[in-house]
C-alpha cells in the first residue's frame, strides 16, 4: 500500500548509483530464540514506584535559527540534503487539522513558480534525484538527494519549493483529495494495524495536540482551503523553526550558498504551540469496529522518559529485547508467534517509533516533547485476542519482576551493537541523528548508546526498568469486527483459553494457564466503541 503521509517525487530510475554509500544491508539477526524464561513466580519483586498521574511538557531544546548541520564527505558523489522543520500536526488550527501535512506535500509535489508539477517531474527524472517531504506531530521534514553533476540545478529546484512555490489550485485540490482518500480509503479500510496505532495515539492523548491524525481528520481536511495553506507555510517554515543538514561533497561555497538562499525564508512566524500536560490514568481500551477477519492491538502510556535521561539507554535495550522492530529475536516474537503460532510478530518500543519506508528502522526527526512506550501486537484472529493481550503483559511483567538472564543479556547485546550500526548506513538517517541531537542534547546519540551498552548489566536494566515500565499504566486499542464480544471479554475478564492444532509441550500449556488467566488492568467504565468510519472524522 501506498505510504499514508510521505511520497516521493523520487523517480523510478531512483538515486541507486555505483559506489553510493546509501545500499541498504541485511540486518543481523540473533543466532538462536531466547529459551522459556522462568516464571514470574520465581523472581524478585519488591514493590514497584507509583505510576505518575501526568506527564508534563518538558520542551526540547532549540537551536538557533536556520542552524547548519555539516556531514562533508569528499569522495561522495552524492549531495544530500535534510531541512528539518520545528513544524507539525500541533501546529494544525482547530478544524483544520491535516494541514500541516497538507502544506508540506504541496510545497514539495506542487511546482514551483517556473515549473508546474508534471514539469518539475520532468526536469527531476533525468538528474535520478529524489525530493521527499514528511511530517509528523512535532517536524516536518523536506529531503533531497542528488549527484554532485545535477547539483546547481537541483540545488535551485529543491529550494525554490519552499521559496517560490506554485501553489496551483489543481495540484492543491489534487493533493487535498488524496490525503482525503488516505485516510478513508487507507487508514479506515486498508490497514489495521496503522489504524491501531493511530487509535491508541487518539487515546493516549485524547484533548491534546497529538491526538489526531498527522495527515489529518475528514472535516478537517474538507475545510482547508488554499489560503490556508498558503498562510501556513508562511507561519511555520521559518527560519527560527529550521536545521539545515548538509552531507556528502559539500565545501564552504555549497554551504553559504544553501543558507543564503534559505534566508529568504520569513525569520520568524507563528509562536510554538504550548504542550499541556497528558494525564496518564492507565486502564481505557479504545474498540476500532469495522468490517475484518482479524484483531489488531496496540498498547502503551505516556511517559516522561526521553533520550538524554540517564535511564533511557537502559529501558531501550530492556525493550529491544523484549521485541525489537521486526526482528526474531525477541522474547514477545519467539513467544507469541514462534512457540504459539498466534501472529505475524510482536514488538517492544521505548519511544514512538515510526517505521522508515524500506526499511525496518525508525524514522529520525520524529522527536516528541511527550514520548509513549508502546507493544504492538500484529492481528490475530479474533478468538485469540484476549489471549495474545494477555501474554504480551505476561511476558512484560517478567521484563519487571526479574533481570534479563544473563545469557540472554549477552546476546541482546551483542546484537544491538552490531545493529545500531545499520541505523546510521545512509546520509540522510546520519543527518537525522545529529539533527535530533540538537532537540535533545545528545551529541553522538549512537555512539553513547553503544558506549552505554558496553557498561549495562542485568541488574543495571532492570533497576532501569523497574522505575518506567509500568504494565498497570497501559491503555488499550483494538481494531476488530465485532466490538461486542470484545467488550464483553474486556469487561468480564474471564479465562482465555487456547487450544493448538498441533502438540505442545506440557511447560507450555502450563504457561499459557497462567496467561489465560492473566488480569487486564483494564476499567470497565472506560471502554469505547468508534466505528471505524467515523474515526478521525473530525
Amino acid at each position: 500500500m501506498r505510504p499514508l503521509l510521505s511520497r516521493s517525487l523520487a523517480l523510478g530510475a531512483a538515486l541507486y548509483l555505483g559506489g553510493c554509500a546509501t545500499a541498504s544491508r541485511t540486518a543481523p539477526t540473533p543466532e538462536a530464540a531466547p529459551p522459556p524464561a522462568p516464571p514470574p513466580a520465581q523472581a524478585q519483586t519488591p514493590a514497584e514506584p507509583p505510576a505518575p498521574t501526568s506527564v508534563p511538557a518538558r520542551p526540547l531544546r532549540q537551536p538557533e535559527p536556520a542552524r547548519l548541520v555539516v556531514q562533508a564527505h569528499p569522495d561522495s558523489p552524492i549531495v544530500s540534503f535534510r531541512l528539518v522543520f520545528h513544524a507539525g500536526s500541533v501546529d494544525d488550527p482547530q478544524g483544520k487539522e491535516g494541514l500541516g501535512a497538507l502544506t508540506a506535500q504541496l510545497l514539495a509535489e506542487g511546482g514551483t513558480q517556473s515549473l508546474t508539477s508534471a514539469q518539475l517531474l520532468a526536469v527531476l527524472f533525468p538528474m535520478a534525484a529524489e525530493l521527499d517531504a514528511s511530517t509528523d506531530k512535532e517536524f516536518t521534514v523536506f529531503s533531497g538527494r542528488v549527484h554532485k553533476d545535477f547539483l546547481p540545478r537541483f540545488l535551485e529546484l529543491f529550494t525554490d519549493v519552499l521559496l517560490k512555490p506554485r501553489f496551483d489550485p489543481q495540484e492543491f485540490e489534487r493533493l487535498r483529495s488524496l490525503a482525503l482518500s488516505d485516510l478513508r480509503n487507507g487508514l479506515r479500510s486498508e490497514n489495521d494495524e496503522a489504524l491501531g496505532k493511530v487509535a491508541l495515539d487518539a487515546l493516549l492523548y485524547a484533548g491534546h495536540p497529538y491526538a489526531h491524525f498527522v495527515g489529518g481528520t475528514e472535516k478537517g481536511l474538507e475545510a482547508i482551503t488554499l489560503e490556508d495553506v498558503k498562510a501556513h507555510a508562511a507561519r511555520v517554515f521559518t527560519q527560527d523553526r529550521l536545521v539545515i543538514g548538509l552531507a556528502g561533497p559539500v565545501d564552504e561555497q555549497l554551504q553559504r550558498t544553501v543558507v543564503s538562499r534559505l534566508s529568504a525564508l520569513p525569520a520568524t512566524g507563528a509562536p510554538r504551540v504550548q504542550l499541556p500536560a497528558v494525564p496518564t490514568p492507565g486502564g481505557r481500551a479504545l474498540v476500532v469496529q469495522k468490517p475484518t477477519l482479524s484483531t489488531a492491538i496496540s498498547l502503551g502510556y505516556v511517559t516522561p522518559l526521553r533520550r538524554g535521561d540517564p535511564d533511557f539507554f537502559p529501558v531501550a535495550f530492556a525493550l529491544s529485547y523484549l521485541g525489537e522492530h521486526r526482528q526474531l529475536g525477541g522474547v514477545l516474537f519467539n513467544e507469541l508467534r514462534e512457540k504459539r503460532g498466534l501472529n505475524y510478530g510482536d514488538y517492544a518500543y521505548a519511544e514512538h517509533f515510526i517505521e522508515e519506508r524500506g526499511s525496518t528502522y525508525s524514522r529520525t526527526n520524529i522527536a516528541r516533547t511527550q514520548q509513549d512506550l508502546s507493544l504492538w501486537i500484529r492481528p490475530v484472529v479474533p478468538d485469540n485476542a484476549m489471549f495474545a493481550t494477555r501474554g504480551t503483559l505476561y511476558f512484560l511483567d517478567q521484563l519487571v519482576a526479574q533481570p534479563i538472564p544473563a545469557d540472554r543479556f549477552e546476546r541482546s547485546r551483542g546484537f544491538l551493537l552490531g545493529y545500531t550500526r545499520l541505523w546510521e548506513q545512509t546520509d540522510q538517517r546520519r543527518l537525522g541523528y545529529a539533527i535530533d541531537a540538537l532537540f535533545h542534547g545528545t551529541p553522538d546519540y549512537l555512539e553513547q548508546y553503544r558506549a552505554a551498552l558496553a557498561k549495562m548489566t542485568p541488574e543495571s536494566v532492570h533497576a532501569a526498568v523497574r522505575r518506567h515500565v509500568r504494565p498497570e499504566a497501559l491503555d488499550f486499542a483494538f481494531v476488530t469486527q465485532n466490538a461486542e464480544d470484545l467488550v464483553k471479554q474486556l469487561k468480564e475478564q474471564a479465562p482465555s483459553p487456547i487450544t493448538y492444532a498441533s502438540p505442545k509441550s506440557p511447560e507450555l500449556l502450563e504457561q499459557d494457564k497462567a496467561i489465560g488467566a492473566r488480569p487486564l488492568p483494564i476499567r470497565p467504565d472506560a471502554i469505547q466503541v468508534v466505528p471505524a468510519d467515523t474515526f478521525m472524522e473530525k
